[in-house]
């Protein structure tokens, strides 16, 4: 006797959970090549390249803490943050979430996995928190690998901060994780822009690239001489206000306002990729992406959230100017050249001296300008006074500055040959870098204090 199966006897599968459904594509992202050799290289690399930078003869002076990767482990992690926020962490978030969906219009398998699944929404769930997994086992990666390297090729010893403030070495460890926590912030922009190039774009190579020419683009940016409220409203603006960490007091005002915008950027992307996910038509095969809805869905309404921002902060803040002040530069460096004179004393076992018995002062001026100078360039010209106890005759040293967009400040030294005239310097123990022959500065573009 034949058995007739009818459509009530068929007991429905069961839905397949966002659980599962982030399981299976956590295992399909682990599984490929690509990505275990960049976990592989994002957890041996960065030990391998601080360990071997420490102990060579030459330093690179011209990346931001890379001339103190000889003197403290804490050195090497900023060094690699400083490289990671211009190049690696915009290919990882490229090669992780802008692919994360384009994979499987090359391979053919949507009809396949909504057969599975079910449910488009669960779908874009598990691939959004599989690939953010990744990208924040890459993030930990680089950290944990460049601080081991640090620590195990120099030691613990204190940080000079960008004040010229000595960190000491727990304050110094607090420091350099919380600059690592606060770019994740923008990691996590870029990785949501990924995802919606990914969905808008297909097969196509540009939504894999696109994380990465945003960032590049932003980078761009930062070098043109933007006011403020622009370099603010970019997400990408952490990577470099991480800085202001390690400046007595921290600047926080513009990375707060940076990490603000980053996250408006992740909400933004996150929302368009998934509402552009869910309107998609997976019956056609050759519907996997195109030009047209990539910029009427996601770069128009991204666009419109940066008008927004730049609005808002214009409004909110005084950083409609290009933030670089003569009274600021000379601020940060009498600031920082009076830490390291005291430095400096210690070195040479001179009598002690305070910051305040200093009472360094700067008179800065760029290129022909004597008063009010304001702007970037290579042209600043500062001369620093200061006093020392029972000694009537006033100290002065020269400075050159070349002060950058985003308002770091190199200060290399001009005379006198005594102060900051020769790179190092003969202490009781032998030479040692001379602190005050070239160090670097940072300028606060969104600075609260009042004029006058």
């Amino acid at each position: 006797m034949t058995a007739i199966l009818t459509e009530d006897d068929v007991a429905p599968a069961p839905r397949v959970s966002v659980r599962r459904g982030y399981r299976f594509e956590l295992v399909k992202l682990v599984s490929q090549s690509r990505v275990r050799l960049l976990v592989l290289a994002c957890w041996i690399a960065p030990a391998l390249f601080v360990a071997a930078v420490s102990r060579q003869s030459t330093l690179p002076a011209d990346t931001l803490f890379g001339r103190w990767m000889h003197a403290t482990g804490w050195a090497g992690p900023l060094v690699v943050l400083g490289f990671s926020g211009t190049w690696a962490l915009p290919l990882l978030t490229s090669m992780v979430a802008g692919d994360v969906f384009a994979a499987e219009d090359r391979l053919g398998t949507w009809r396949h996995l909504l057969v599975a699944v079910r449910s488009p929404r669960r779908i874009f769930a598990a691939k959004a928190l599989s690939s953010l997994t990744v990208i924040l086992l890459l993030v930990a990666g680089l950290v944990c690998s460049s601080v081991a390297g640090g620590l195990l090729a120099v030691g613990g010893h204190p940080l000079v901060g960008l004040d010229g403030r000595l960190l000491a070495p727990g304050d110094a460890a607090a420091k350099v994780l919380l600059a690592w926590a606060c770019v994740l912030a923008p990691t996590l922009a870029l990785a949501a822009i990924g995802l919606l190039g990914s969905i808008a774009l297909g097969r196509s190579p540009m939504g894999l690239l696109l994380p990465a020419l945003v960032a590049l683009v932003m980078q761009l940016a930062q070098m043109l001489p933007l006011p403020v409220a622009v370099r603010l409203a970019l997400p990408g603006y952490v990577f470099i206000a991480w800085n202001g960490l390690f400046t007595g007091p921290a600047q926080l005002g513009p990375l707060l306002i940076g990490i603000a915008v980053s996250l408006a950027w992740t909400v933004t992307a996150t929302v368009l990729a998934y509402l552009l996910f869910l309107r998609r038509d997976f019956t056609n095969l050759a519907n996997d992406g195109s030009a047209r809805r990539a910029v009427t869905a996601g770069l128009l309404p991204l666009a419109g959230l940066l008008g927004v921002t730049v609005a808002v902060i214009a409004a909110a803040t005084p950083s409609t100017g290009s933030g670089i002040e003569q009274a600021k530069v000379e601020r940060s460096v009498a600031t920082a050249f009076a830490h390291l004179y005291r430095m400096q004393t210690d070195e040479l076992n001179r009598p002690a001296v305070t910051e305040a018995q200093l009472k360094a002062t700067a008179t800065c001026s760029k290129g022909n300008v004597q008063d009010h100078a304001t702007g970037p360039g290579n042209d600043w010209h500062c001369v620093i006074s200061w006093h020392l106890p029972h000694v009537r005759t006033t100290g002065q040293a020269i400075y050159q500055l070349d002060v950058t967009s985003d308002g770091r400040f190199v200060a290399d030294g001009d005379g006198p040959k005594e102060v900051n005239g020769y790179f190092l310097v003969r202490t009781p123990t032998g030479d040692a870098p001379n602190p005050m022959w070239q160090f670097d500065g940072n300028v606060e573009l969104l600075s609260t204090t009042p004029k006058g």
